[in-house]
């Protein structure tokens, strides 16, 4: 597979993902692979719990706690849907959202560049 079509793939598997996990999905989702790492940038509004806690003050730090252990949860699952598609090991994730739009990152840094391999393929 070419590397648009790798990321094309992860992005329809991310994506059919949420709504099964979370209920709810992103609105719309971009895959790129960058050296070593597979950028995940998924566009959505926050859940609407997580608007509610957004009105108090703490509610910042409430909602990224939230979607930090929803992380932890979810890591190894989109970690193997990661690897499954690219054929390398995941080493670690990260994430982070926008509590402004809903927007959201996630990182996954694999055991190899990626990008490299298919560029010499």
């Amino acid at each position: 597979m070419t590397k648009g079509q790798i990321e094309d793939v992860l992005c329809k598997k991310v994506t059919a993902f949420y709504p099964t996990v979370l209920g709810v999905g992103p609105e719309e989702a971009h895959v790129y692979i960058l050296n070593d790492m597979v950028i995940v940038r998924l566009k959505g509004k926050l859940l609407p719990i997580e608007q509610k806690l957004l009105e108090s003050t703490e509610g910042i730090s409430l909602v990224k706690d939230i979607r930090k252990t929803l992380h932890e949860l979810l890591t190894n699952h989109l970690g193997t849907i990661v690897s499954d598609v690219v054929k390398h090991k995941v080493i670690s994730a990260h994430s982070d959202i926008s509590t402004k739009t809903g927007e959201q990152l996630q990182v996954f840094i694999l055991d190899a560049n990626l990008e490299e391999e298919l560029a010499a393929q």
